[in-house]
C-alpha cells in the first residue's frame, strides 16, 4: 500500500492559505489519497482528522505513514530521530491549524519545548506509523500538544503503542517573525482539566527559564578527540559532534529550521556517543525535556555536540546541545539554540538489555558538569 498526497494538500494541512486551483477542504478534515495498484481507481480515505471550532471542541489529528528503508537506522529498526520528526510534524500541523482559526495575522506554530518522550517499543520497516496529536491546553501565547505513536503490522494487523510525548508551541506571525500572536482558546471538559493544564504550563515555563539561565549563554566546546590517545569509557573518548548547514529543505515558510529536523540530528549525535562508549547496538529509551532557546535561521551552520554524563548498569545519559553560527550575519556571533538529555540502552546480539561499561570521569570533567 502506498500513501500519496498532493503538494497543495500538504500546504493546506500545515499552512491554511488560499489555493484557487483546488476547492477548499471541509473544515473538519483533510483527505489523503490511497493508491492500491494498477487497475484500481484512487479512493479518497480519511487519514488525517481534525475537529476545529472556536472554544467548542478539542482539536485533534491523525497522520499515517508507512515506514520505508530510508527511515531505518544502521541495525534496521526505524530511526528514533525519524519518530521524533514525525511527532513534531504532527504537532506543527495541529498547532498551526488551530492558531489560524481566528481572524488576524497568519502564523506558524514554532516548537518551543518537548517534554519527556518515551520510546516504549521499537518500530520496524514495513510497519505503518499512526501519529495522533491532540491540543490539551492553550494559554495566551502557547499551545500544548500531546502525541501518541502506534505502529501497525499491516500483515498481521497487530498494533502497539511505541511513543508518547508532550510538546509546546508558540505561534509566530508569517509577516513579522518577531511577533507572537494570540492563541484561540479551547473548550475543556471540566474546570479541573483546565487547572491541570495551567499547572503543566507554569511548570514547563519555569523549567525552561531555569535551563536557559543555566547554560543558554555558555558555549561548551567539544573537541574531536584522537581516540587512539584517549582512555576508553571516558567522556573525552566518546564525545562527538556533527556539523550541518541549514538549507531551504530544513525550514518552514518563514525561513527558520523545523524543530523535528534539529531533534533528528540530536538523536543521531546521542546515538554515536552511546555506540562509541559501549561498542554494541544501542536504542533510544527516552528523551528528557528538549528546550528550544532561540530560533535557527536558514543559512546558519549548526554544531550538534554530545557527551556522556552518566551510566547505570543498563543505560546511558547523554547531554546534547546545538550551537548556531550565522554565516551571513556573522556579527551576531555563535549562540546556544537547543539543549536536551537523551537516555540510551545497550543491547546484545539478541536485542536484550546488555550491561553498560561504567563511565570514567576525571576531576576536571566533574567541575565542568557542575558549572
Amino acid at each position: 500500500m502506498i500513501f500519496t498526497t498532493s503538494f497543495t494538500t500538504v500546504l493546506e494541512a500545515v499552512y491554511p492559505i488560499d489555493l484557487p486551483s483546488k476547492p477548499a477542504a471541509p473544515p473538519d478534515s483533510v483527505h489523503f489519497i490511497t493508491t492500491r495498484g494498477s487497475g484500481v481507481k484512487d479512493e479518497p480515505r480519511r487519514k488525517l482528522k481534525m475537529s476545529i471550532s472556536n472554544a467548542q471542541a478539542t482539536p485533534s489529528i491523525q497522520i499515517c505513514r508507512i515506514m520505508r528503508p530510508d527511515d531505518a537506522n544502521i541495525v534496521g529498526n526505524v530511526h528514533g530521530g525519524t519518530i521524533l520528526k514525525m511527532i513534531e510534524e504532527a504537532g506543527c500541523i495541529i498547532g498551526t491549524r488551530h492558531c489560524n482559526t481566528q481572524t488576524g495575522d497568519r502564523c506558524v506554530a514554532a516548537l518551543a519545548r518537548v517534554e519527556r518522550t518515551d520510546f516504549l517499543h521499537p518500530m520496524f520497516i514495513g510497519e505503518v506509523a499512526h501519529v495522533s496529536a491532540e491540543i490539551t491546553y492553550t494559554s495566551k501565547h502557547s499551545v500544548e500538544v500531546q502525541v501518541n505513536v502506534l505502529s501497525e503490522n499491516i500483515v498481521t494487523g497487530a498494533k502497539k503503542l511505541t511513543n508518547k510525548a508532550t510538546l509546546w508551541y508558540v505561534p509566530f506571525s508569517l509577516q513579522n517573525v518577531a511577533k507572537i500572536v494570540e492563541v484561540p482558546p479551547i473548550e475543556y471538559s471540566s474546570p479541573e482539566q483546565e487547572e491541570a493544564g495551567k499547572k503543566r504550563y507554569e511548570a514547563q515555563k519555569l523549567e525552561r527559564l531555569e535551563t536557559k539561565e543555566r547554560n543558554g549563554e555558555i558555549i561548551m566546546s567539544v573537541s574531536l578527540p584522537d581516540r587512539q590517545t584517549k582512555e576508553p569509557y571516558t567522556v573525552a573518548f566518546s564525545q562527538s559532534s556533527l556539523i550541518h548547514l541549514i538549507g531551504p529543505s530544513d525550514c518552514t515558510l518563514h525561513g527558520f529550521v523545523h524543530g523535528g529536523v534539529t531533534m533528528k540530528l540530536m538523536d543521531e549525535v546521542a546515538g554515536i556517543v552511546a555506540a562509541r562508549h559501549c561498542k554494541t547496538n544501542i536504542v533510544t529509551a527516552s528523551v528528557d525535556a528538549i528546550n528550544f532557546h532561540r530560533k535557527i535561521k536558514k543559512g546558519c551552520v549548526i554544531t550538534i555536540s554530545g557527551r556522556m554524563t552518566f551510566t547505570s548498569n543498563k543505560s546511558m545519559e547523554i547531554e546534547v546541545f546545538v550551537d548556531a553560527d550565522p554565516l551571513v550575519e556573522a556579527e551576531k556571533g555563535k549562540y546556544r539554540a537547543v539543549t536536551a538529555f537523551f537516555t540510551y540502552i545497550s543491547l546484545d546480539k539478541d536485542n536484550k538489555p546488555h550491561p553498560v561499561p561504567p563511565l570514567k570521569v576525571s576531576n576536571a570533567e566533574l567541575v565542568c558538569s557542575v558549572i
